[in-house]
C-alpha cells in the first residue's frame, strides 16, 4: 500500500502515504490459505508493486518466486507494475514459471516523452517500449494491458498527437 512517487496528477501518496508490505512469508501463507479454500488464481496488484520491499528488505522478484511455489493455485497475474520497475528478470522468470501467466498490466500514462515529463513519471516510451518488447520477445502471445492518461495540464494537441501514434505504434492487447 502506499506510494514513494509523487507523480503530478496522483494523491495517493498524500491519501495512503509512503510504499509498505507486508512480509513475503505472511503472504506465502495467505496464498496456502486460498489454495486450501479452493482458490485456483491470485492477482497480485496494489498500489506500486514493483516497490514491494522496500519495508521488509525484500524484493518483488522474491515474491513472485516465493508464490510461484504455492501448491495449489494454479494462476497468478500481475496487474499494474511500473515499468520501470518491471526487470527483465521478473520477465524471463514469468515466461518460464509455473504459474505465472503471461498476462501484464503496465501504466503508460502517456506516450510522449513531454507529458510522462510534467507527470514527474520515472521511465520513457524508449523504456516502456523495451518492456514490451521484451515480453513480447520471451511470451509471444502475452496480454499486456496499458493505462492511458489524456488531458493533463500542459499537454497539446501535438502532445496529444505524439503519444496516440506510440500507442498504435505498441504491441499491446
Amino acid at each position: 500500500d502506499g506510494c514513494d512517487y509523487f507523480c503530478s496528477y496522483c494523491t495517493i501518496p498524500f491519501a495512503r502515504g509512503r510504499s509498505r508490505n507486508g512480509r513475503i512469508d505472511d503472504l506465502v501463507a495467505q496464498a496456502r490459505q486460498a489454495a486450501a479454500e479452493g482458490g485456483k488464481e491470485i492477482v497480485i496488484t496494489g498500489v506500486n508493486i514493483g516497490d514491494f520491499g522496500k519495508t521488509t528488505g525484500e524484493t518483488f522478484f522474491d515474491l513472485v518466486k516465493a508464490l510461484d511455489a504455492v501448491e495449489g493455485i494454479e494462476r497468478y497475474r500481475i496487474s499494474s507494475i511500473e515499468p520501470n520497475l518491471l526487470t527483465d528478470e521478473i520477465i524471463d522468470y514469468v515466461a518460464r514459471s509455473r504459474a505465472f501467466m503471461p498476462h501484464f498490466h503496465i501504466p503508460l500514462q502517456s506516450g510522449c516523452d513531454e507529458v510522462l515529463k510534467l507527470m514527474r513519471r520515472r521511465y520513457d516510451t524508449a523504456l516502456f517500449a523495451h518492456k514490451i518488447q521484451k515480453i513480447k520477445e520471451v511470451m509471444p502471445h502475452a496480454f499486456i494491458g496499458v493505462d492511458v492518461i489524456v488531458g493533463t495540464r500542459g499537454e497539446t494537441e501535438a502532445y496529444f498527437q505524439q503519444a496516440y501514434e506510440f500507442l498504435k505504434g505498441l504491441d499491446v492487447t
